[in-house]
């Protein structure tokens, strides 16, 4: 990422076609070591392709990728076995919300003390 970020920098800068020196020159100007191998493989990579294509491909290919966020999935019992667990769960649920409900109602002093 470090190289990329290099990459990227020296273009932003105005070099539209940033050497492996001065790559290297950004990254050792903030201390990182320069891997040589990842210079010249990022280099015969864009080599003579435009940099906002490169970026909307990588935009395309990212946006087919799971990024997660998504929500539980519940299944309830489907007989009379076992059905036991899932209204435990819920009644337990419930009365965590009533709890966080309470507690919201308590704090309309700001914290001052002055209702309690």
């Amino acid at each position: 990422m470090k190289v990329i970020g290099a990459y990227l920098l020296a273009v932003l800068g105005g070099n539209a076609s940033p050497s492996a020196d001065d790559v290297a020159k950004i990254l050792q100007s903030v201390g990182a070591d320069v891997p040589e191998d990842r210079v010249s493989f990022l280099l015969d990579e864009v080599k003579g392709r435009d940099l906002a294509e490169l970026i909307a491909s990588g935009r395309e290919k990212l946006a087919s990728v799971p990024s997660g966020g998504g929500a539980v999935a519940y299944s309830a019992p489907a007989g009379g076995a076992g059905g036991g667990a899932a209204p435990a769960a819920a009644a337990a649920e419930s009365k965590k919300e009533e709890k966080v409900e309470e507690k919201e109602e308590s704090d309309d002093d700001m914290g001052f003390g002055l209702f309690d």
